[in-house]
């Protein structure tokens, strides 16, 4: 049997990619889904765009060369953006790295090396060099290295026009050495060469403010506004979807790096309800998390609906999305962690009256 009637999953296990997982996208969304409550669009598109990567790594047709389709995901704090892409990874396990571009600096500038982020793939694989050129780079702040000029800094470059054309020579595939562990190269310490041809790149942002960009470009306004009454209106929550190549590049980002984005889409603005099934419904939900281990002291913790929403309300408030659900749990919770190992106490149920106050 030839390698092309091999069904894609065969072909992958023979192929150089040790250990992946690979599931048809549909068969990963719905994993997905038992960890990630909504987000439905996002996940179905980065569930088809990592198969396909894969595919084409072990696509054998010397007439028709794929090229890689590296992918932008949009999106506001605590949309879900990063925890999407690190479920994904952990359910096919392929190595992943997080990168904050925010932090990454120019050849010659103070600062870490746009190697640093190869070299984070590369502990993530346990120092597999085959396994790390075979991950996936999750760059997140993206929108903050747009080019900027009156950010310019003679120490740092922080206009970042710079920073986008370095990460664009690794995007684009090539080889470049890397020192493990190391924020900048030494001359003196011995290097690793790391292809990045294989390496699939994630690039996220919040990109605050592109809606000015996108109203201008549709002659629309939002839902609501009294001026203008030409003006066509749109719903702000759904902003990130009216956004196209040429919005992003009028934010900031070169050419030549959008180029290499061609997948570009978007989590969406979380409401009420749906911070609240965040709380409750995923598999391993932050809810259940606490209940456990208020369960190891023997006392049962139980939340009343309107805590719930409460809860949710004051996320949207401080505009932090899932992100910040955690942090608010440990606020409400913290004095009963600390008293029940005392006190022995059965049963601890959180009402909406203890959430107004912990959260004064």
């Amino acid at each position: 049997m030839t390698s092309m009637n091999l069904k894609i999953e065969e072909r992958v296990a023979q192929a150089v990619l040790p250990n992946i997982n690979l599931i048809k996208p549909h068969i990963l969304t719905e994993k997905v889904k038992e960890y990630v409550i909504g987000n439905d669009n996002a996940i179905e598109i980065l569930s088809t765009a990592i198969y396909n990567h894969y595919k084409r790594i072990v696509y054998n047709n010397s007439e028709v060369e794929l090229d890689k389709s590296n992918i932008l995901l949009l999106g506001g704090t605590g949309s879900g953006k990063s925890y999407i892409a690190k479920t994904m990874c952990k359910c096919l396990n392929i190595p992943y790295y997080i990168a904050d571009a925010s932090v990454l600096t120019a050849s010659g500038y103070v600062g870490s090396d746009v190697e640093t982020i190869l070299s984070g793939l590369y502990t993530a694989a346990d120092g597999d060099i085959n396994k790390a050129q075979q991950g996936i780079l999750i760059i997140d702040e993206i929108d903050k290295i747009t080019n900027k000029e009156e950010n310019i800094s003679i120490t740092r470059d922080v206009s970042g026009i710079d920073v986008q054309y370095e990460l664009l020579k690794i995007m684009e595939g090539t080889v470049r050495q890397i020192q493990p562990g190391e924020k900048r190269k030494h001359p003196e310490k011995p290097s690793i060469p790391f292809d990045t041809t294989n390496v699939l790149f994630i690039c996220m942002g919040a990109f605050e403010g592109i809606e000015k960009i996108i109203e201008k470009r549709l002659n629309i306004r939002k839902i609501g506004y009294t001026a203008d009454k030409s003006k066509k209106s749109y719903d702000p929550n759904q902003i990130y979807t009216y956004t196209n190549q040429d919005d992003i590049r009028a934010y900031g980002l070169i050419r030549e790096m959008i180029g290499r984005l061609p997948i570009i889409t978007s989590t969406d603005i979380l409401c009420r309800d749906t911070l609240k099934d965040i709380l409750t419904k995923p598999k391993n939900n932050i809810i259940k998390q606490y209940q456990e281990l208020f369960a190891m002291d023997n006392c049962e913790l139980t939340f009343d609906e309107e805590a719930l929403e409460t809860i949710a309300d004051f996320s949207i408030k401080n505009k932090s999305g899932a992100r910040s659900l955690r942090a608010t749990l440990e606020k409400i919770l913290q004095k009963f962690m600390f008293r029940i190992p005392k006190t022995g106490e059965e049963s601890i149920n959180i009402t909406n009256d203890i959430v107004k106050e912990k959260l004064k």
